[in-house]
């Protein structure tokens, strides 16, 4: 039997926040107490994974529900980079417009051609900056309005900005921290000495002053979340609303974006379901950001008979379970390019145990986006003479092996490659295997270049 009540949906994507920074996922440094309040109101999925991490093709990924490759989009949509969805693709907002849905956008963009993507709601992008309190108020009379809705609300916070704190010595990036608190909103500033350093940056004054900067614009985005999900309450919308908060790709640091290490690609992933029974779940299922369309048009009662028109499917008859059987074994992704300059492919295989990359271009050095190269924190690295940045080796980082294999149970970090070991040779052949299928049953236009090794 269908459904017949059509939910609310509030899909929540901010820029560049690694899961890493997070106090419901581990973090007790930073302030986060309205994603934490919706993760303990819901479900907090521990492997969820983006499918490229980078704004533009991971978000054509969240909007459609197939990869990037096969929709178009291999890398960033806005000014010169110009990729951009195939004219053919059907976009999640539109398949809500069918299903009768009021549609609304608000904040990022980084899609495009925006003809495929309507909005009867759609604020400028840029006009409110970085204040997320007032990009969430912004958004009171479309909530308000009649149901069932489909709000995209897409925080430009924690992104890097084109500011540095001149004030100190480091130089850190200010990650579009305002001088002056916004109108109604306090900041909430972090020391050097309170943020937790992970594993894959190294323990410098300069990364410490820029996860001071990055801290402080998470907390925005934070209180930002926190007035929207009051909104939601005011307007008695809360209990019947689909919530999702996600982070389209990891924190805007090397070996974090634009790779397909886990730093780049295991990320937040807050689920509140419509009178959610089981509450404060973790849930240990694997996910992907392709599961999002389906998932959504579920809850809308709207998700096609045909599965095959999306590369994921629906997770939510497991959002109240923590250990899922009979759910998916590995999730794949996909990354070509961040900048049009930033020409990278490479394909991997994701279990709960292992990873598996395949990268294509791997005689070529492994190019930084610009934001990433000059940034303080690589900066600092590269002058100061380092051998490593974090855990890993500067060499190894900027030049990668065709084949990387990582058990993640003995090697969280991803540094022993076991791909040259004779005693995996067959289970390197297995996985490239499963990535010539993968490839073939996307339309990766990538499949070819097997040929050449």
């Amino acid at each position: 039997m269908k459904q017949k009540k059509k939910y609310n949906i509030v899909l929540m994507v901010s820029d560049d926040h690694g899961r890493e920074s997070l106090g419901c996922y581990g973090n007790p440094a930073i302030d986060t107490p309205h994603l934490d309040a919706l993760a303990a109101d819901g479900t907090r999925f521990t492997n969820a994974f983006c499918t490229s991490a980078s704004s533009s093709p991971s978000r054509s990924a969240i909007l459609t529900g197939i990869h990037n490759h096969t929709n178009g989009t291999y890398g960033l949509s806005h000014a010169q980079h110009h990729f951009s969805c195939f004219d053919s693709v059907v976009s999640l907002p539109a398949r809500m417009q069918s299903a009768g849905y009021r549609t609304g956008r608000a904040g990022k963009k980084h899609f495009s051609p925006e003809n495929l993507f309507p909005f009867d709601f759609n604020l400028p992008e840029n006009h409110l900056d970085r204040n997320d309190i007032a990009l969430a108020e912004a958004c009171r009379e479309f909530i308000s309005g009649g149901e069932p809705f489909f709000l995209y609300w897409c925080s430009f916070n924690p992104h890097r900005c084109v500011n540095v704190d001149e004030s100190s010595p480091y130089k850190p990036n200010r990650f579009g921290n305002p001088a002056e608190a916004y109108p109604g909103d306090t900041e909430r500033f972090y020391t050097a000495d309170e943020v937790i350093v992970p594993p894959f940056l190294s323990d410098l004054p300069e990364v410490r002053a820029e996860l001071a900067q990055y801290y402080q614009s998470i907390s925005r985005l934070d209180r930002g979340i926190g007035r929207l999900i009051e909104i939601l309450k005011e307007e008695g919308k809360y209990d019947d609303t689909l919530i999702i908060y996600i982070s389209d790709n990891g924190a805007a640091f090397p070996a974090s974006k634009t790779t397909l290490y886990d730093p780049g690609m295991q990320l937040p992933c807050i689920v509140k379901a419509p009178q959610q029974k089981e509450t404060g779940i973790a849930c240990d299922a694997l996910v992907s950001w392709v599961d999002l369309t389906p998932t959504i048009l579920d809850f809308a009662g709207a998700l096609p008979e045909d599965s095959k028109e999306f590369h994921g499917m629906s997770f939510r008859n497991i959002i109240e379970e923590t250990s899922p059987e009979n759910w998916r074994e590995e999730v794949f992704a996909a990354h070509t390019f961040h900048e049009v300059t930033n020409y990278y492919p490479m394909r991997i295989i994701r279990s709960k145990k292992y990873k598996f990359i395949w990268n294509i271009a791997h005689p070529l050095t492994y190019p930084s986006s610009t934001d990433l190269w000059h940034s303080a924190s690589w900066q600092a690295a590269i002058q100061g003479g380092h051998e490593t940045f974090g855990v890993r080796k500067v060499n190894d980082y900027l030049h990668r092996p065709r084949f990387e294999l990582y058990n993640l149970e003995n090697d969280p970090d991803e540094i022993n490659n076991l791909a040259g070991d004779p005693e995996y040779a067959e289970q390197v052949a297995e996985y490239c295997e499963k990535l010539k299928a993968f490839q073939t049953e996307t339309s990766d236009p990538w499949r070819h270049k097997w040929i050449y090794e």
